[in-house]
């Protein structure tokens, strides 16, 4: 079997994984640094950014300012606008990345694949016919094709319009 490469993921496997006051989603929500945190677009109670470590291209994540576990820690005004910022945000790559599709979910709970479990976000993925090939089903790697600089530079531009 031939071995595939993914060097990008080692920045995060070997990263110093702190104790935190705060959840990461937390952190980038206060931070100044919209551009280091891939952060695309800010709304009243909730934000957007890209992941770090995507599935496919163009993988964001919308979550609120307030670290909630589950959708019962927000108004109904905030869940209101978490999801309209999803929506904001599949046109938004829809006009930038052409998807076919989306995939939009939320993991509750570590079982259920959360990753930061105590602070709720809204996974949106791209998706494009064909996109899933012997990368990810054999050797368990995506191939993003576009830097995430440079993602979110358009991105952000196309929410701003």
């Amino acid at each position: 079997m031939e071995s595939l490469h993914a060097p990008w993921r080692i920045e995060y496997i070997l990263a110093p994984k702190p104790k935190l006051d705060a959840s990461l989603f937390t952190q980038i929500a206060q931070s100044p640094d919209d551009v280091g945190n891939l952060v695309i677009a800010r709304d009243r109670s909730c934000y957007a950014l890209l992941n770090r470590y995507p599935y496919n291209g163009g993988h964001l994540m919308v979550v609120p300012y307030k670290e909630v576990a589950d959708l019962n820690g927000l108004t109904d005004n905030e869940g209101a606008d978490l999801w309209k910022l999803v929506r904001r945000c599949t046109n938004a790559l829809t006009a930038v990345m052409k998807p076919d599709g989306f995939n939009v979910g939320i993991n509750l709970g570590k079982v259920a694949g959360a990753g930061i479990v105590e602070h709720l976000h809204i996974h949106v993925v791209p998706r494009w016919n064909g996109d899933t090939n012997f990368m990810p089903v054999i050797g368990q790697t995506s191939v993003v094709p576009e830097a995430l600089l440079d993602v979110a530079a358009k991105l952000r531009a196309e929410l701003g319009k």
